[in-house]
């Protein structure tokens, strides 16, 4: 880090300013003209037939100004293109306590609130499934017609040959685990504000301007476009600053595109903020999953097979399920040299909000019982956890079985140090009664190796423009939601043209501004996006150095720049500032803009146009991977009845295993059926 100037710097977040003095706007902090409050009618129903719906007597409230119902858009949407069974409005029927049946928009909250009260639904009761088991049983009355028996999606993954591997080992272990729910629970709820112009200059139709606490405008932008059946090019997706995400706001969320239709019928803004019930309503959250695992290894520790069974509650709709339920299992090859992995998985549908994505998208629950049998396998073997660990690393760059790429691996080192700087080898099994200390992996995706909206265009591209005064102003389309990537970007930028920090300008997430990015989600920000800042730094850098070289008589490649100012290499001692350097290329081209992207290599991408998201040999080959080991001491009361409660850092949640040995108890018999 000592020969970057910015790079690795402790610096103040570009947007910290604004945050600490309070300053800074989140959609719920933002207002119009005559704006309108939206309110949702949910259902009370788990499953639920509607036969009609009235909405007279609301539409007759004074100051109620639109009411919709799904009939009136019924243009279904999905996060993925094999996925798109959502309506704005339920049309046929309810799918969970919570689903949105009606929207009101109204002068007033209140008046919104006492609308909602006068919409008369009948609904026929239909028989509910809570339970993916039960659900993937049930011969009639599934949540989505085309989805016989509630299965979502289903995958049957064998590379190498599993049971030979396991008929070698010398210790096999299998395991099951229960993993509950967990939703984000950001801080802010979501909120989104539209506004709908009728009359707008460019825009024949009208005019939509949405913004929203979205961690993908890109796709928000797509699907408004779909439900309202309007052209792109006359709408506008704004993100403010948004007050945390973690995988909550990474697809549409019906308020999204209820405040956008509430807006389009009334003619008038209409914002919608979610109670902190609807956040739960929404959910969007991380899966409860059954893990059946069975491993294999040799005397010597070396891991000879992983079997794996997943069957995860989905909730009433589609979402990220499929890639969900992907990532589960394709990525338990990923982590260790592993040269025989079965993976056989269910996603299922029940009546309860839909699942999604939260931090480790798909992989956190098979990790949390990976590592765990991994533990039992040491322990068999009478191996050091971390030692275990170690004996199965990869050798970058290296293809895994299931031909997942990996070029640089810091794992090994990553366990390393913490066993060093834990002082592991002195407290393991040496501690006192009632305190231990832990040892367990993680890793996970830099993003995907194809959009989701099938294509081949580059998966983030940012804009450079240079102005009169030499401020650099960085165009991108990246969603800045509190980790800190409207910050990285702008440093890789300042670190490539040599130039300080507060010389660059940031606009970030506008659609009618900036150019596409597709979202803040799978860690793929800083490694996309940045790449993209460093290609576009550079080409700017490039038209700066050529018109310098020009004028000092030298080859472009003689210069450097750093500090503000641009510099000859070959000790002719000439220099110039980094202001005069830019005006110069302005005044010789007539301005300074670069640009730059970022899309996977061409060996990572799999085919456009495929119905899969996987091909029946290979996977969808991810960008790039993180590796992170986990550390973890508990002290435990003495007291049984203290003691309930233990943290488990790999799945980042609180385990009873009191009742969750329970749970599986009840579950056992009915999961060795499917």
């Amino acid at each position: 880090m000592a020969d970057f100037a910015v790079i690795g710097k402790r610096v103040p977040m570009v947007d910290s300013p604004d945050k600490v003095t309070g300053a800074a706007l989140y959609t719920d902090d933002l207002a119009l003209p005559g704006m309108l409050v939206g309110k949702i009618l949910h259902s009370p129903h788990p499953h639920a037939r509607i036969r009609r719906t009235d909405t007279r007597k609301a539409e007759a409230l004074p100051g109620v100004r639109a009411v919709v119902t799904g009939r009136e858009f019924p243009n279904k949407y999905g996060i993925l293109p094999i996925g798109h069974d959502e309506t704005v409005f339920a049309v046929d029927k309810a799918r969970y306590i919570g689903d949105n049946v009606a929207g009101v928009a109204a002068v007033s909250e209140e008046v919104a609130r006492q609308a909602l009260e006068l919409i008369e639904v009948d609904y026929e009761l239909l028989p509910a499934c809570f339970d993916p088991l039960t659900a993937m049983q049930a011969e009639s009355n599934w949540l989505h017609d085309d989805r016989p028996h509630n299965i979502e999606k289903e995958y049957h993954h064998q590379f190498g040959n599993v049971e030979e591997a396991l008929a070698r080992a010398d210790v096999v272990r299998s395991e099951s685990y229960v993993c509950p729910e967990v939703t984000h629970a950001a801080l802010e709820p979501h909120s989104t504000l539209a506004h709908f112009q009728p009359s707008a200059p460019g825009a024949a139709d009208g005019r939509l301007t949405v913004w929203s606490s979205t961690q993908v405008p890109y796709y928000l932008h797509i699907t408004l476009s779909n439900v309202l059946e309007m052209p792109m090019s006359a709408i506008r997706v704004i993100k403010p600053l948004v007050g945390g995400g973690f995988g909550g706001k990474s697809e549409v969320i019906p308020l999204e595109v209820a405040a956008a239709i509430l807006s389009y019928k009334a003619r008038l803004p209409v914002k919608i903020t979610y109670s902190r019930e609807e956040v739960f309503y929404a959910h969007r959250g991380r899966p409860f999953q059954i893990v059946e695992l069975t491993l294999g290894a040799t005397r010597d520790g070396k891991i000879t097979a992983v079997k794996a069974k997943i069957i995860q509650d989905g909730g009433a709709y589609c979402g990220y399920g499929p890639v969900t339920l992907l990532y589960s299992g394709q990525l338990l090859g990923a982590m260790y040299d592993i040269s025989n992995v079965q993976f056989d998985g269910y996603r299922v549908l029940t009546n309860k909000p839909a699942c999604g994505a939260m931090r480790g998208h798909g992989t956190v629950n098979t990790r949390f019982a990976f590592e765990s049998l991994l533990d039992d396998v040491a322990h068999d073997l009478g191996l050091d956890p971390a030692e275990i660990r170690l004996r199965n690393q990869l050798k970058p760059p290296c293809l895994t079985v299931n031909q997942l790429r990996v070029t640089s691996y810091g794992y090994p080192e990553c366990i390393r140090q913490v066993v060093e700087k834990s002082r592991w080898r002195e407290k393991k099994g040496k501690l006192p009664f009632g305190k231990g200390i832990g040892i367990a992996g993680s890793h996970y995706v830099s993003g995907a190796a194809n959009p989701i909206i099938r294509s081949r265009m580059p998966h983030t591209t940012v804009n450079l423009k240079v102005d009169r005064d030499a401020t650099v102003t960085l165009f991108t389309g990246a969603s800045e939601i509190g980790q800190g990537s409207d910050t990285v970007q702008a440093q890789l930028v300042a670190e490539e043209l040599g130039v300080s920090l507060r010389r660059v300008k940031l606009v970030a997430a506008d659609t009618d501004l900036t150019p596409i990015d597709l979202g803040s989600y799978s860690s793929r920000v800083t490694f996309m996006a940045g790449n993209a800042c460093l290609e576009a730094a550079r080409n700017l850098k490039a038209q700066i150095f050529a018109v310098v070289a020009e004028k000092w008589g030298v080859s472009p490649d003689q210069l450097e720049a750093r500090d503000d100012r641009i510099f000859a290499r070959n000790g002719a001692g000439k220099t110039t500032t980094f202001d005069e350097a830019a005006l110069a290329a302005i005044e010789k081209d007539g301005g300074l803009v670069a640009t730059g992207s970022y899309a996977p290599p061409d060996e990572a991408r799999v085919s456009v146009g495929m119905n899969s998201i996987i091909r029946p040999a290979r996977s969808e080959v991810p960008a790039g991977y993180l590796f992170s080991p986990w550390n973890l001491s508990v002290a435990d009361s003495s007291d049984p009845a203290e003691n309930r409660w233990l943290v488990n850092a790999v799945s980042h949640r609180a385990w009873d295993p009191v009742s969750g040995q329970a749970d599986y108890k009840k579950l056992a018999a009915r999961i060795e059926k499917i």
